[in-house]
């Protein structure tokens, strides 16, 4: 089935009458867009909102669910971890006599660079809305082309910072530690010991790694590398394997190797609250880009 014009018209004039038309369209969308835009701010000042500093906090549960390698808490009010009262009971950490589990303290509060850095996504992402509806030209397509661009940057920007990992800001312990500050802990920490909070898959992240210096082995090092209480199985029991064993790291200008490594995640209500909301968010920026090219005749940048 075919669409023909009636009474016809001349080819000249039919791509009049097309370009008219896809001009109102693409005026109706931009006007219908600046409304969007409104529930688009509305949605990212939910998550900021979720991410104000606020009393009395969230408290999260840190221990680990088969042992008692790890037990405690730690409050986090907006980006910060503000206190905090964690046990450990590690083989290479011998608590302080006469306790049972070495105190681990927060007396200060701790920034969590990731959530710092969120926060920061989320502000400029509500920049760039504001400048596409007021400070701009909203009927220029183009312009509002590119804002929906840098909005949909800034937002996945904002979900890998949730998902966490090396690459992330407030992601490698060994540079980012803000367990250097000697003020944080009480008591203060030992060179061998490093606890490192950050967020992961929206859950707050406790990895605790006991360290000691790095030394080349020896050429006449025993072949076994083990040990005589150990080869005489009079050790006991040794720290769990981990990812990290073979790696050294340059830590508060020291080279070290980790011996042991313990992690433990405490799901974060508010944090998954954000990503789901910024999901949605994302989505709904990915479609308006796509209708928006579509009406254009351009192809959608990625």
């Amino acid at each position: 089935m075919s669409a023909t014009v009636w009474p016809p018209i001349s080819h000249d004039d039919l791509i009049k009458e097309e370009e008219a038309s896809l001009a109102a369209e693409l005026e109706w969308l931009l006007e219908a867009l600046q409304e969007t835009l409104g529930s688009l701010k509305s949605g990212l000042e939910e998550c900021v909102a979720l991410l104000a500093p606020q009393e009395p906090g969230t408290t999260l549960a840190l221990s680990s669910s088969r042992s008692e390698t790890v037990k405690g808490f730690v409050t986090r009010i907006g980006t910060r971890i503000v206190k905090g009262d964690i046990s450990l009971r590690l083989p290479t950490l011998p608590p302080p006599r006469p306790l049972s589990a070495y105190p681990l303290h927060i007396s200060s509060p701790l920034v969590l660079p990731q959530l710092s850095s969120l926060l920061t996504l989320l502000n400029q992402s509500l920049d760039i809305i504001d400048i596409s509806a007021w400070t701009g030209d909203p009927h220029n397509a183009s312009f509002i082309s590119g804002q929906l661009r840098l909005l949909a940057d800034a937002i996945d920007e904002a979900k890998l910072v949730l998902k966490g990992g090396d690459e992330i800001v407030g992601g490698r312990w060994w540079k980012d530690d803000g367990a250097g500050d000697e003020t944080i802990y009480d008591p203060t920490l030992p060179p061998t010991l490093s606890p490192h909070l950050s967020i992961a898959s929206t859950s707050l992240l406790l990895t605790v790694r006991t360290l000691q210096p790095f030394r080349q082995p020896s050429p006449s090092a025993s072949l076994t590398g083990l040990s005589l209480r150990q080869r005489l199985g009079l050790a006991g029991a040794g720290p769990a394997p981990h990812d990290e064993t073979d790696q050294v790291f340059l830590y508060r200008g020291q080279e070290v190797r980790v011996v042991e490594k313990v992690r433990i995640e405490s799901q974060d209500p508010s944090l998954m609250a954000v990503m789901a909301k910024l999901s949605a968010l994302g989505h709904a920026v990915a479609e308006w880009r796509g209708n928006l090219a579509t009406v254009m005749g351009v192809e959608e940048e990625e």
